[in-house]
């Protein structure tokens, strides 16, 4: 059975197309690139017909449309999305959103050793930059780049300061191997991260090409979407602070602080935060020796930290049959901000990565705010457990299981 997945770049100058075949281990990829500035708009399905026309590709052969997301040019990134949803909406077939920082880091990656913590940096103008950060698995060094950092908007002269507080959070990588096209645009990014023994690598930006093979193992995984579910990653949420924010003493262009959330794995060195967040929010909570006992047992953990500290984590197991999360928390100081629902995805993503469909954990009744979470992070109630967790006064209280089917969207074989 032939794949045929056509993918779209247009985050940065260069617009440009991509069509893949994949029959088996063959995999063919025809591209074709312009340099756009300004013209995406006008190029863009012109040159989606002339690749087709070229590879005797009909627009009705195609599985999937891929689109790099972003972060990048606004323009851009609502050309290649409008254009991927457009086709998908008339040829019935679901979209595939491609990080276009996971495309440079892609592409760099033949060019380090494996095991690296993969840094990219892209010029995003005004003395800002978008950064995000990828590993291989560490049992895995060949297999695909996993996101340790999502896209987030620094400026110039926060990029050391970002890597710093990785370091300090212990998840330091054996070799930091920087990559994108920031660091020519601003030469001072290489200076304040030498330091830090940063490896620069090429000036890159993301391809058509790259985003369709990417997009060919996120089809492999079932990851494709609705095209009404598609949307570009901006990042850079508006262009300009507004009159009536300036007039407030706001200047220049919103973007995350020095210390954005960075989710990373859980180690031996976060114990003593986990817990501490763990006895701030529970009444029964689990000890030390649990997390620990959990590590070693290969369960999937993450913490999310920020400014300097653990503010969240969870803890998950991956059987061949579904994904229980065992336990997950925020600090009361950093709750209500969208923490819990990101350490939710990361398992969600995992899960998905293991062929697993479905997920479940518990909750107790009492916690009402945590049922409200989990429905609405769209668990429903499964079966109750009798005397599942320990109660005030020696007594037991039920559990409510709580289940999730995932199901990412892919296109039905005849």
């Amino acid at each position: 059975m032939t794949t045929q997945l056509l993918a779209l770049e247009t985050s940065t100058n260069v617009c440009g197309v991509a069509l893949l075949r994949a029959s088996g281990q063959q995999i063919d990829v025809r591209v074709l690139q312009h340099d756009a500035t300004a013209e995406h708009a006008e190029r863009l399905l012109p040159m989606v017909d002339q690749l087709l026309r070229d590879a005797g590709t009909a627009r009705d052969e195609l599985d999937a449309v891929a689109f790099g997301q972003g972060p990048g040019g606004f323009t851009g990134l609502r050309v290649a999305c409008g254009v991927a949803q457009g086709m998908a909406f008339a040829l019935d077939i679901p979209v595939l959103p491609i990080s276009s920082l996971l495309a440079v880091a892609t592409r760099a990656r033949s060019q380090c050793t494996p095991g690296v913590l993969h840094l990219v940096v892209q010029d995003a103008r005004m003395r800002e930059v978008y950064l995000a950060a990828y590993m291989a698995d560490s049992g895995n060094p060949e297999g695909a780049l996993h996101e340790v950092q999502a896209p987030i908007l620094l400026g110039v002269d926060s990029v050391g300061a970002w890597l710093a507080d990785y370091a300090a959070a212990g998840a330091t990588a054996p070799q930091v191997f920087l990559a994108g096209d920031a660091a020519t645009a601003y030469p001072e990014i290489a200076a304040s991260l030498s330091d830090l023994g940063v490896i620069q690598g090429p000036s890159l930006r993301p391809d058509a090409e790259t985003v369709a093979r990417l997009a060919l193992t996120a089809w492999q995984q079932g990851k494709a979407i609705l095209p009404d579910h598609a949307a570009p990653l901006y990042v850079r949420d508006k262009v300009a602070y507004t009159v009536r924010e300036r007039a407030q003493g706001a200047g220049g262009n919103p973007r995350a602080g020095e210390f954005e959330l960075a989710l990373i794995p859980m180690s031996e060195e976060h114990l003593d935060e986990v817990a501490a967040i763990e006895q701030s929010v529970q009444a029964f909570p689990w000890t030390r020796g649990n997390f620990a006992d959990g590590l070693e047992a290969g369960y999937g953990s993450w913490v999310v930290r920020q400014a300097g500290r653990t503010v969240a984590f969870c803890m998950a197991m991956f059987a061949p049959d579904v994904a229980h999360v065992l336990v997950i928390a925020v600090a009361p100081d950093s709750q209500k901000q969208g923490i819990g629902a990101l350490l939710l995805r990361q398992c969600e993503q995992v899960a998905m990565s293991h062929g697993l469909t479905s997920m479940v954990l518990e909750v107790r009744p009492s916690n009402e705010n945590a049922l409200r979470f989990y429905r609405h992070q769209g668990f429903e109630l499964l079966t109750v457990r009798k005397d599942y967790y320990p109660a005030a006064h020696g007594k037991r209280e039920d559990a409510c299981v709580m289940h999730k089917t995932l199901q990412p969207v892919a296109k039905e074989t005849p």
